[in-house]
């Protein structure tokens, strides 16, 4: 009997308890109304909402449906984070591997002469292969279809393949030339604003401390 008697006084107790969390919504209507409710209307289903306790305190928002102007909004913001944790990055990586602008400019120079012998090389290559090319055409200049003769012979074949072989790697070496030469200006254009980040970065002052004077005579040096 005392078993039932205390499970009686329990649900008793928890029923009040129960109906106060029933959930109570506020909202504006489209007609600029504040609405009230323990159930959320079909029309007022994506308008922005609030969640209110017994003393009408709201306790959660419920955002609504948003535009596509907030949508964009957002999506830009979300790019905008992603790029400035990026940039973070790149600059705890640069303050984090140079100590100095002076030590920037070292490390561009030496990768730009790695660039420039690259290119040196290729030019000897592309000279050697010049004077190669010149005397194969001196000596197709007695054959068809070089020769202006119309009685002279077609070509030997194997003198038309040294032809066409020479050719094509005179145009490789040329597009491995052009190639040295644009990453070194790439190069030279990353690192000088890896200078300019990192100065910023420093508080470092141009007029103060002297280094643009050093740099741009050894970026001078360097390219010429």
């Amino acid at each position: 009997m005392r078993k039932i008697i205390i499970i009686s006084v329990l649900a008793a107790l928890s029923a009040p308890a129960a109906a106060a969390e029933k959930p109570v919504y506020k909202w504006t209507d489209e007609d600029g109304n504040v609405q009230y409710s323990d159930k959320v209307p079909a029309e007022a289903a994506e308008l922005p909402k609030e969640r209110l306790n017994d003393q009408g305190v709201a306790v959660e928002e419920i955002e609504g449906k948003k535009t596509e102007e907030q949508l964009a909004a957002e999506a830009r913001q979300r790019e905008l984070d992603v790029a400035q944790k990026l940039q973070d990055r790149q600059d705890q990586a640069l303050l984090a591997t140079y100590l100095s602008v002076q030590e920037i400019v070292m490390h561009r120079d030496r990768r730009v002469e790695l660039f420039q012998a690259q290119a040196r090389v290729t030019e000897l290559y592309l000279r050697n292969l010049q004077r190669r090319l010149d005397t194969l055409l001196k000596e197709a200049a007695a054959f068809q279809p070089y020769s202006k003769d119309a009685d002279a012979p077609m070509i030997e074949p194997d003198l038309a393949d040294d032809l066409r072989e020479t050719k094509e790697t005179i145009a490789r070496h040329i597009r491995n030339l052009q190639k040295y030469e644009s990453d070194e200006k790439n190069i030279v254009e990353e690192f000088d604003e890896a200078i300019e980040r990192f100065k910023r970065l420093k508080g470092i002052d141009d007029d103060v401390d002297g280094d643009q004077t050093a740099i741009a005579q050894q970026t001078a040096s360097v390219t010429s």
